[in-house]
Order: C-alpha cells, then structure tokens, then sequence
C-alpha cells in the first residue's frame, strides 16, 4: 500500500517537493550527528581547544575551496545529479571522523566533508527553486525549516547516543548506512531538469542586483553564526547564567528559526518577499539591541526569539530570488551568492571574539545591531518586483 502510494507521487509536483525535501532532512540530519560527536572526537585525538579550533577550521575551507567547482557542476549537469553526488559524498565522510587516528587524517576527512556538504547544500537548493517554479504559491523556506527539524532530530539522537557510550565510529556509521540507503529510495522520485551549460567564467561575481542579495546573505549568515558560536558565552559571561539556562536559552532560538521557517512561505504570499526581508532585517537589529541595552536572562531570551525569527527565512528568500536571476543561471547565482553569504559565516564569528575581547560581548552585539542596519538599508535598495 506505502509502495503504491510512492508510485502515484513519482513524476508529480508533490513526489518532486518531497524527495527534494528528503535531500534537506539527510543534510541536517547528518550534519547535526557528526556536531553532537564532536566532543568525543576532541577527546579521542587528546587536543586542546585551540588545537581543536585549528582543526575545524578544514571544514569551512573544503566548504569555500569547493564553492566554484560546485558552479560549474551544476551548469553541467541536472540538479538531480548534482545532489546525487553531493549525498554520496556528503554520507560516506560522514561515517569517517570516529576511526580518524591520527590529525591529519581528521583534517583531511574536515576538508572534503566540506566540500562535500557544499556541493549537497547548493545542488538541493538548485532543485528546490526547480520544484518552486512547478507551484503558484511559495515552498522555499518550508525545506529550509526541515533542514532545522533534522538538526533537532540528530542533535537529540546523538544526546541518545552519547548517554548510553556508544562510540563515535558505530554512531556515525549507522547514520551514513541509514542515510545513503534513504537517499537510494527517493532519488529516483527528484526532478530531472536541463542545466543551463552556460559558458560563464571558472567563478562569477553576482551583478549589481544580485549583489544586494548577496550583502543581505552575508548579514543573515553572520548573524546567524555569531549566534550559535558566542550565544551561549554572552549567557555564561555577560549574565552569569547556568548551563541548563545557557542552553534552554539556545533550544529558544533554535526554536524560533524552526518555526519561522514553517511559518515562512504563508507569510511570503500574505506580505511579499521584500517585507519579510524587511522584517526579518528589523528583528535581527532588534534582537541584538535588546541584548546590548537589557542584559537580562528574559529580556535576553526574548532578543535571541527574535533574531532566531529574523535569519529564519532570509536565506532561503535570498536563493529563492537568485534562481530567477536574468544574468546568470540558478547554479552560479546561488554560487556567487553563497560564497558571499559564507564570507560572513567564516569571517564575522571570529571578529566578534576580537571586539568581546578588547571591549565585552555587550558591544560585540551592539556591532551586530549595526550589521542588521546594514540589512535594513541593502533591503530598501530593493526594486518592488520581487
């Protein structure tokens, strides 16, 4: 009966924004385990933070090293390929950082887990706004807000997993078996379409429209990552908070991105593109004021809602814009974008460090407030077409 209700959804709009569906819970899914093992690992290999940190740093570098490459592929080839590829590559590194031995060996699985990540992420969003343009109404940000709800899901079976010691290696290996047999069922029900084979060069910039968008994903992912990386330090060192609230605080914003993203495509067709973004802009400035002028565990809380709602569904508008792109086709406008958009997930994280460090992480997020300006005028700059 399942197997028969599968084959009247293949070649149909809802099988196509299923399977795409399913491509975003296997990127969250698996990318939420490997995070909830990485103290294990860290212990594993006997590293220090700082070590540790350095170690990391492979992941974001196969992730922008891989950005043009990932371009290129999709002018190739159909989306559908693309994110074949990106999920065999991205679940079979998956199963690898629990029997790395030695560093290098973990550096060099960091590197194409990256990499691989980026190819999965930018082919399924490449599909997405392919299954968009098949309905009258918006279904971007509902894929982005399954993404978050596998994220929950591995967090919390890796809490599981980690509460009853079993190790790393078997972990994250039953998570890429179970993965790459998922992605064997629904591949065949994702949507075939012809790549643009434009002949553009190895890396292109976004023209001066898309560059609006661009500086617009660059704040949203700053902000974005400046949250999950200093959040819970502003709880512990700016209103000396315990860990249980340091973390409920966190499961808070992760909460509202969540939900807003769920409530994203209704609030699209109901307000435009353009005024979710400006919203969305508001409450990220908003969010990090309230935790500059009130450093208090509930005004807190409630800065941290907000801004968990305003990066939500800025992203996914962003991508879901760059696919109607004149200039270039999907594949290399959601690639210029997103090498833009990553700038500020790699760079801005860090430079909040260095402003806690030489002030408090009060002004840090005060710099953050200004950010949000910043996205509130790119956002103005917008024609109302779209």
């Amino acid at each position: 009966m399942i197997l028969n209700y599968f084959k009247t959804l293949r070649d149909s709009p809802k099988g196509y924004r299923l399977a795409t569906t399913v491509f975003f819970f296997i990127s969250g899914f698996g990318y939420s385990s490997w995070a909830s093992r990485i103290p294990a690992i860290k212990e594993q290999l006997h590293l220090s933070e700082a070590e540790f940190g350095a170690v990391l740093f492979a992941f974001p570098v196969g992730l922008m090293l891989t950005m043009p490459f990932t371009g290129r592929i999709l002018n190739l080839f159909s989306s559908r390929y693309c994110m074949l590829l990106g999920a065999i590559l991205f679940n079979i590194v998956l199963a690898l950082p629990g029997f790395a031995a030695f560093v290098w060996q973990l550096v060099l699985i960091l590197l194409i887990f990256g990499g691989s990540r980026n190819i999965l992420n930018l082919s399924m969003n490449a599909q997405a706004l392919e299954v968009q343009r098949l309905y009258p109404k918006s279904i971007m940000t509902t894929f982005h807000a399954v993404w978050s709800l596998a994220g929950f899901a591995g967090a919390g079976l890796g809490y599981v997993m980690v509460t009853q010691h079993i190790d790393p290696s078997f972990h994250l290996l039953g998570i890429s078996i179970a993965m790459l047999a998922v992605t064997s069922c629904f591949y065949p029900m994702t949507l075939e379409c012809e790549p643009s084979r434009e002949k553009k060069k190895f890396f292109s910039m976004p023209d001066k429209t898309l560059m609006k968008f661009a500086i617009i994903c660059f704040v949203s992912m700053a902000c974005e990552n400046t949250m999950y990386d200093w959040s819970g330090i502003y709880f512990q060192n700016v209103l000396h908070a315990s860990q249980k609230i340091t973390t409920a605080a966190f499961v808070f914003f992760m909460t509202a991105v969540t939900l807003g993203r769920f409530l994203g495509d209704y609030a699209v067709m109901r307000f435009g593109i353009k005024n979710i973004l400006f919203y969305s802009a508001v409450l990220i400035s908003s969010g990090f004021l309230i935790c500059f002028v009130l450093p208090f565990i509930i005004s807190a809380i409630i800065g941290f809602v907000l801004i968990g709602i305003g990066v939500s569904c800025t992203v996914p508008l962003v991508f879901s814009i760059a696919g109607k792109s004149k200039s270039l086709s999907s594949g290399s406008a959601l690639t210029s974008i997103s090498t833009i958009g990553y700038l500020g997930f790699l760079v801005v994280p860090p430079m909040v460090g260095f402003i806690s460090e030489a002030l408090s992480m009060k002004w840090a997020f005060l710099i953050m407030t200004l950010l949000g300006g910043i996205m509130i005028f790119m956002v103005n700059q917008i024609s109302e077409e779209n």
